[in-house]
């Protein structure tokens, strides 16, 4: 499977020390299947450090990575109330203790609408119905060094 990750440096060898706290899937290091996705990511980290280059750095990793059963993986294939609950609990900053995390990413749409929730404004079924009218992208994060290992850079490119 080839991976992306958006930053404002080349990532050759990704790292656990500079993931965020209170992400949407916690702490961790975060790429995706999707390249425009990782290009959009290229200007959110570029804003926010004021210094680099909008960098998508790529991967590889075994397809059976997913499937492997010594892992702890959780899989989100789509926006429901499972998804939504564990995103705003990462947000508030609960930890889990996954290796990997895969599905929707709660992008500048989603967000507000996932605020809209945690605030009480939306109940769950309202936020849900109104987070599939977006079109979302998915995000794989690795949470462990033992997964983290898996990645094999292959190259980078400047957007």
């Amino acid at each position: 499977m080839r991976l992306y990750h958006g930053s404002n440096v080349e990532v050759r060898n990704p790292s656990l020390r500079y993931g965020r706290n209170k992400t949407d899937f916690g702490k961790g290091f975060y790429t995706t299947t999707q390249k425009e996705q990782a290009e959009k990511w290229t200007e959110i980290k570029l804003d926010r450090a004021k210094t680099g280059k909008k960098i998508v750095s790529v991967y590889e990793v075994d397809d059976a990575l997913l499937a492997n059963s010594e892992l702890r993986i959780r899989e989100f294939h789509g926006v429901d109330a499972a998804w939504l609950d564990f995103v705003v609990g990462c947000r508030k900053g609960q930890v889990h203790d996954y290796d990997l995390v895969f599905g929707p990413v709660a992008n500048d749409n989603v967000f507000v609408t996932v605020n809209l929730y945690e605030s009480g404004v939306l109940d769950a079924q309202s936020a849900i119905a109104r987070l599939k009218a977006y079109k979302t992208y998915n995000q794989l994060s690795f949470h462990t060094e033992k997964v983290i290992r898996a990645l094999r850079f292959v190259e980078s490119y400047e957007v």
